[in-house]
């Protein structure tokens, strides 16, 4: 189980400081929403904050693109120390040229669909992707509410990885707390990205342990 606080839920003003204390958390990775203003409402970070936050976190930085134009952002994340970024289904006809191109930088590769797309959109793209990150909320804000009805698609994910003899990640976004993640484990999901469910307690380096340790349970109860 891989647990990836969301830097959107850390303290701006500190961001050095709350890169370091999820690296102290034991968490695996972590997960920075990257918001362009068009393809969502909103405008988060830019390569500068993936730069600043490299040195102070020795594990994985999973980089998500949700933007319209995410071909002339790919080079400049992959330099500020990205391992993984993430693009999106709804691309379209640009999806096949991202994916080739995040693999041909060195980087790993993830597919993210939101909650209004049928999961059947990213099947053709599963032999050529190392995550599949299932919105489980409609991206953009921070904070939102668990989308019950997201919870079929990764189930369907998780069909297909097992039919198909794949081995990609399924990762959930969006309203991952303690409360939701079992249920996500127990779809199939195995990497989870939560904000203000972490970030907000003082120990995160506890909730961090505590969440893992209820998706492995949840798990369990799979075999």
């Amino acid at each position: 189980m891989v647990i990836a606080p969301s830097l959107l839920a850390a303290d701006f003003g500190r961001l050095e400081h709350e890169a370091r204390r999820a690296d102290r958390s034991g968490a695996e990775w972590l997960h920075l929403d990257i918001m362009d203003g068009h393809f969502v409402p909103n405008i988060s970070f830019g390569p500068d904050v993936v730069r600043v936050v490299r040195p102070h976190f020795s594990r994985e930085l999973d980089v998500h693109l949700m933007c319209s134009r995410p071909e002339i952002l790919l080079e400049a994340f992959a330099k500020a120390g990205a391992d993984r970024i993430t693009v999106h289904i709804e691309l379209g006809e640009q999806v096949t040229p991202l994916l080739w191109k995040i693999r041909s930088l060195g980087k790993k590769v993830g597919l993210a669909i939101n909650p209004p797309t049928h999961i059947a959109a990213v099947k053709p793209y599963l032999p050529q992707i190392d995550l599949l990150l299932i919105m489980t909320v409609n991206p953009g804000f921070g904070g939102q509410p668990f989308i019950e009805e997201c919870v079929p698609k990764i189930q369907q994910g998780a069909v297909w990885r097992k039919e198909l003899g794949l081995d990609y990640r399924i990762e959930v976004d969006g309203g991952v707390t303690l409360d939701t993640v079992t249920e996500c484990a127990r779809a199939g999901a195995d990497t989870f990205v939560a904000g203000t469910a972490l970030f907000r307690h003082r120990n995160l380096g506890a909730a961090v342990r505590k969440m893992r340790l209820l998706a492995a349970r949840a798990a369990r109860e799979l075999i």
